[in-house]
């Protein structure tokens, strides 16, 4: 009895959320889609010069260890190629999007930095 009573609260917590196929969406799934567009820039297409990926990992370190972001924003997509650095991705707000942008450009030195970067609320 305690199983079904559990399976059912699933089920019902579940409503909202899932489509006709029992599924849900990710959050992000709508964001997602402007991936599938060949002239964006996903990490895929990471540049695989010894530069670019020490760039890449220089700035992943330091995003990663400033615990005050979001973790959306520790997560962002961050694709160095050729020198040049794209940071894609949602963060919480403007200041969120402010820190990482001046964190992002303090060890990118003097690369170009194309700051795709979406707040989500003003």
């Amino acid at each position: 009895m305690r199983i079904a009573t559990v399976s059912i609260v699933i089920a019902l917590g579940c409503l909202p959320a899932c489509g006709g196929d029992g599924k849900v969406d990710a959050d992000n799934t709508k964001r997602n889609a402007r991936d599938r567009d060949e002239a964006a820039l996903t990490p895929i297409d990471q540049g695989n010069s010894a530069a670019d990926i020490e760039l890449t990992q220089k700035i992943r370190q330091k995003v990663i260890a400033d615990e005050s972001l979001s973790s959306n924003a520790r997560n962002i997509k961050i694709i160095t190629k050729d020198g040049a650095v794209t940071l894609r991705g949602p963060v919480k707000d403007e200041a969120e999007k402010a820190r990482v942008v001046a964190m992002v450009q303090e060890a990118a030195g003097q690369a170009t930095v194309d700051v795709q970067l979406e707040a989500e609320s003003k």
